[in-house]
């Protein structure tokens, strides 16, 4: 009777314990979210997944804020999903007591059985935790939206890739990365490990795909992922989510999904694509497409279905974004395709980028106003904008906005000069934020529309403009005889009009001054003239050197009556053209210089031809430098520039054709050839690095005689000459560095003179892991493969393996590159049987000593007769 009660008490204390567990084991995957409600008080969504067959039932959640303070979320709704998923939702409001960053937690006994990369994970707390930053100074902050569900299938050794679709509804930037699942106070799980990949297992931190490549096991393992949300540069919030995969032996193959690209697109533009996909099994798909630009207001995305049939289906992707959705980071859209193979249903998942941005401007003037600069270009396409920020630059530039470019990149050479508000605004004035624009300078404009969120439209055009100095206005500064000593200067200007209404009523006098260079500044009257009709308007400056510089003028204009002799107006200034060259090989360079009140537009050059003793036109240009290629080195060429520009307002002299001194120049052959285009890759199993190279510009290949190879076997080490190659058809090297075979190079050309290119970038090759890993050995005793043993070079200085049995007991560890264990665990050999391991390799590499982990497992075979054909893990 006592041993009956005994049985029974010992069922009745099992199926308590057994029940009790099933009470508390049923955590899958879950995050928390937030949206900011006022300066300091957020709306807390707690999102968990749970496993629909336990006991376990949650319809509330504790919640610790970060504050010293714990509340307690009620569930709001629960949804039951397919594979015995059922998704929770719980929320609350919660006011922080001033800024600071806090972390919010959720814990809840316990995650659910048998997680392969959990160490028993039935008796693990699941937690999961977001950090915000409270700070009104910064505005208002949303966390991100995951709009794809932390739960997920893969298939055993195929690819697997898993999106979160995370949408930013502030616009904020995101960026991803891997972490380590958490138990109890969001600390780390003890003996957590990545699920085992036979390549790598890593998230994109541009897109946010995990990519598995590929499972090396079935079962359920989880993944955490951080996700950062980064405003002006700095990270404002980080929240984590715990995710469930499981993974399947099945014979299904996955869909696969048709090419899909990135978009740019204008507000007001459409984008208009179908989404295809396959199926090798010939099973019939479902498509689906995530992202925010579905719920976006007023102009909401659609994807609606177009053809569906055995292993073939298609959807449309239609989207006309509005100016509301102009934002500076791109908008994420997942699409995603699912079997129905009876079997286990799979996946296939790809992600696009697309880009909204705010069409250009258009700039129709830039009038000088005195010492300013007017502004007025075309009404803007919407209402939505805030007002436009002005850009400005000295001289033209050669910026061609692609069709991808939000604002004006800095390495144009702009800088932003000012802003005006308001949507209807057409008109600007600079003058240089009230210290005036300066006379003899060319000022180039661009301006872009400014939204509410700080975006910027596409660049408008370019415009060019520069102040008119004064009167008499000039029209001509022409170099009419180049010499070093009978040169002359063609001056000229326009008859000055409608003086009496200063009045001004003469007699005048013109005063002409000069003075070297073209930037001059000490003038030297050079001539008067008397005149009481203005109709004097040229001077010839002669006997003077125009062959190694330029000139600037100055012409003042006086009102000379007896006893009301005063000056009229600001004095005019311009500056001759003046052109300088420097040689090169078989060409010349040209810089042209002049400091004039009107707009150069066009720069044309003519060459001297010895045949016919003219000057042909060779080319033009609206920039200030010029190169002639093609030419005879050794051999001496002329030259002169001549300017077509005018004045930019309506009633101001246009067409003005001014000619440069003649200058000569001799090219030698003084430059060095292109650097080539170099490529490395390593030979691991031959123990070489391969280089390549090339030079794909025939002009400049023409020129090389041989190539030089350095190299540095280390980051902290400088390159050093490797060997000089003295045949330039010759395009590979192999450099056999020894055991090491990480190492960086550069290549660089030399030509007949011995005149060395610029080194090509440096490039560093570390790709090579000596280390392997057997998966299997029999310490049975008869003297073949009866130890574990790794397959390891000089390069590995030490390892840190651990190797636990299914149970996660550790059995043995060592830190020998060799491993060498016996199969023995406290002296006893172990159980046949698959065991897991976890590995640290140290390694040396350019960088020093790197770390890189390895995870897999170990089949343990004892029979005396076992015969084994070995994979290793590498």
């Amino acid at each position: 009777m006592k041993k009956l009660i005994s049985k029974k008490l010992f069922l009745l204390v099992l199926v308590s314990f057994y029940f009790a567990s099933l009470n508390a084991t049923h955590n899958r995957a879950g995050e928390i979210t937030y949206i900011q409600l006022s300066d300091l008080t957020y709306r807390i969504t707690i999102t968990t997944f749970t496993y629909t067959l336990s006991f376990a039932d949650r319809p509330q959640l504790d919640i610790e804020w970060g504050d010293n303070s714990i509340s307690t979320a009620q569930r709001q709704s629960t949804l039951i999903l397919p594979n015995f998923y059922k998704r929770n939702i719980y929320v609350i409001d919660h006011t922080y007591p001033g800024p600071g960053i806090y972390k919010i937690v959720v814990q809840d006994p316990n995650r659910n059985a048998g997680v392969k990369n959990i160490p028993n994970s039935v008796n693990v707390i699941f937690s999961i935790s977001t950090i915000l930053t409270v700070n009104p100074a910064m505005g208002r902050d949303n966390s991100p939206v995951l709009l794809n569900p932390p739960y997920d299938k893969a298939a055993y050794h195929y690819l697997f890739i898993h999106n979160p679709s995370a949408f930013d509804p502030d616009g904020d930037s995101l960026s991803y990365k891997l972490t380590v699942c958490t138990r109890e106070d969001a600390k780390p799980i003890v003996g957590y490990t990545l699920p085992p990949a036979t390549r790598s297992i890593r998230v994109d931190s541009i897109s946010g795909d995990l990519i598995w490549d590929t499972p090396a096991d079935t079962g359920k393992f989880n993944v955490a992922m951080n996700i950062e949300e980064w405003r002006n540069g700095k990270i404002i919030g980080l929240l984590e989510r715990d995710m469930q995969i499981e993974v399947f032996n099945t014979t299904n193959k996955p869909p696969e999904n048709g090419p899909l690209k990135d978009y740019c697109v204008e507000a007001g533009d459409s984008i208009d694509f179908l989404f295809t996909a396959t199926d090798p099994d010939k099973d019939f798909l479902a498509l689906h497409a995530t992202s925010g630009v579905f719920g976006l207001n007023p102009c909401k995305a659609s994807f609606t279905k177009v053809d569906s049939v055995a292993g073939f289906a298609s959807s449309r992707f239609k989207w006309k974004p509005c100016h509301e959705a102009v934002r500076k980071q791109p908008y994420n859209v997942i699409f995603k395709s699912d079997d129905s193979n009876p079997d286990v249903r799979l996946s296939d998942i790809h992600n696009i980028n697309i880009r909204v941005l705010g069409p250009a401007p258009h700039v129709i003037n830039a009038v000088p106003v005195g010492k300013s600069i007017s502004l007025t270009w075309s009404h803007y396409v919407t209402n939505v904008i805030s007002g436009f920020n002005i850009y400005r630059r000295d001289g033209a530039s050669t910026f061609k906005p692609d069709s991808c470019t939000e604002g004006i990149p800095s390495s144009t050479g702009f800088i932003k000069v000012g802003y005006i508000g308001g949507s209807s605004t057409t008109s600007y004035s600079d003058n240089d934020n009230g210290q005036s624009l300066q006379f003899g300078k060319e000022y180039t404009y661009r301006i872009v529309a400014v939204y509410p969120n700080g975006t910027e439209s596409k660049a408008s055009n370019e415009i060019t403009s520069t102040l008119v100095s004064g009167v008499p206005i000039i029209k001509n500064v022409s170099v009419r005889n180049t010499d070093a000593v009978k040169g002359s200067i063609f001056l000229s200007w326009e008859k000055p009009k409608k003086l009496d209404t200063i009045p001004a009523i003469g007699p005048y006098e013109y005063l002409i001054y000069r003075a070297d260079g073209i930037g001059g500044t000490n003038f030297n009257q050079i001539k008067s003239i008397q005149t009481v009709n203005l109709n004097d308007t040229v001077y010839i400056d002669t006997l003077i050197n125009t062959s190694t510089t330029g000139y600037i003028y100055r012409i003042d204009l006086y009102n000379n009556a007896t006893g009301n002799r005063f000056l009229i107006g600001d004095p005019g200034y311009a500056s001759s053209v003046f052109l300088s060259v420097a040689p090169g090989d078989r060409k010349a360079r040209f810089t042209i210089s002049r400091n004039v009140p009107w707009i150069n537009t066009r720069y044309d050059f003519f060459r001297l031809n010895n045949a016919t003793s003219a000057y042909d036109s060779i080319g033009s240009t609206n920039q200030l430098t010029y190169v002639d290629n093609g030419l005879v080195n050794g051999k001496e060429y002329c030259y002169f520039v001549r300017s077509t520009g005018g004045y930019l307002a309506n009633n101001m002299p246009k067409n003005l054709i001014n000619l440069s001194e003649i200058i000569c120049t001799t090219p030698v052959d003084n430059e060095p050839p292109c650097p080539p285009a170099l490529k490395v890759t390593s030979k691991c199993d031959s123990l070489y690095n391969s280089l390549t190279w090339a030079i794909s510009d025939t002009a400049c290949f023409a020129d090389v005689a041989g190539y030089k190879i350095y190299s540095r076997m280390k980051s902290e080490d400088n390159l050093s000459l490797l060997i000089t190659i003295n045949d330039k058809n010759t395009f590979t090297y192999k450099h056999f560095p020894g055991e090491t075979i990480s190492g960086c190079y550069a290549v660089s050309a030399f030509d007949i003179k011995g005149n060395e290119s610029v080194k090509s970038p440096t490039i560093c090759i570390d790709s090579c892991n000596f280390y392997e890993i057997p998966n299997v050995f029999t310490p049975n005793g008869d003297n073949i493969n009866d130890n574990l043993v790794a397959k390891t070079s000089g390069l590995v200085t030490k390892i840190d393996f651990k190797l636990f049995n299914r149970n996660g007991l550790l059995l043995f560890k060592t830190e020998d590159p060799r491993i060498n264990w016996d199969g023995t665990y406290k002296g006893n050999i172990v159980s046949p049987g698959v065991y897991f391991y976890q590995c640290d390799v140290y390694e040396n590499h350019i960088s020093g000593v790197e770390i890189f982990h390895l995870s897999g497992f170990v089949h343990v075979i004892t029979e005396s007769d076992a015969k084994i054909n070995k994979q290793p893990t590498k």
